[in-house]
């Protein structure tokens, strides 16, 4: 039973996510800087990463989820009400050290990886996780994939009724990602990129110069051979509109 936030039980002692027995993951990037525009009223006067879901801030559900996987380092972009995300962030006690970078001007996510490279400088890997994702993956799991498929790059993917609003994916029988095309007119599956990712810092090189620059339309499409399908069979719900925040509220299992 999903304990609820006011009585937590003891601590749990994180365990390293590895690469197939190789180094730890330490870090994650946490994006986390979109207006939520379509979440309106409810982002008026809360940023859409710090909307609660049954009273816990989808921030401190993903930092829970890091923790428990043994990263140790997150960064996390702010743009709009990033004072209200500072505030969070020096309230928060936890093991995990945050680091907040604010854009001024959105960078777009792909972007905000290029831009702050040095944050992975020296990693073998490192996570990318869509804060308005809102998922009970287990990190770990999708690491150990990621370490046995020895590709630059990993996404989780999942199962969506509308696949022209999603990127999608067509792989092989190999679990490698021949195609990925972002909102396709004529989709040629319904498995989408889920918003989360493992990459190597190799794949920031092909982040184009101009900004804003995004990973569905500018990175992942240049990677196609490269990366691997881990297919996620968990809860996972894109929280962006009103309707799917609302039913997450009563969906939502917890970690």
């Amino acid at each position: 039973m999903t304990r609820r936030p006011d009585n937590p039980g003891p601590p749990v002692r994180p365990v390293l996510a590895r690469r197939g027995g190789g180094d730890p993951i330490r870090k994650a990037f946490l994006l986390a800087a979109g207006s939520g525009t379509r979440l309106r009223p409810f982002t008026n006067d809360t940023p859409k990463c710090l909307l609660p879901v049954r009273g816990v801030p989808l921030l401190e559900i993903w930092l829970n989820s890091c923790r428990a996987a043994g990263i140790t380092e997150v960064l996390i972009n702010v743009h709009a009400h990033a004072n209200k995300v500072r505030e969070f962030a020096a309230r928060k006690t936890t093991e995990v050290k945050l680091t907040l970078v604010e854009e001024a001007e959105l960078l777009g996510s792909a972007g905000t990886l290029a831009q702050n490279r040095e944050f992975v400088k020296g990693e073998e890997a490192f996570f990318v996780l869509y804060a308005d994702v809102l998922t009970n993956i287990d990190l770990r799991e999708m690491l150990a994939f990621h370490g046995r498929k020895k590709m630059p790059a990993t996404l989780g993917i999942y199962q969506v009724p509308d696949p022209s609003r999603c990127g999608i994916v067509t792989s092989n029988p190999d679990d490698i990602i021949e195609r990925f095309t972002e909102k396709p007119q004529h989709p040629e599956s319904n498995w989408a990129f889920s918003g989360v990712m493992v990459a190597t810092p190799q794949i920031l090189d092909l982040v184009p110069s101009h900004r804003p620059a995004d990973i569905g339309f500018d990175l992942l499409p240049q990677l196609a051979g490269k990366m691997a399908a881990y297919r996620i069979t968990g809860y996972l719900l894109d929280i962006g509109t009103p309707e799917n925040y609302t039913a997450a509220q009563s969906s939502w299992p917890g970690l």
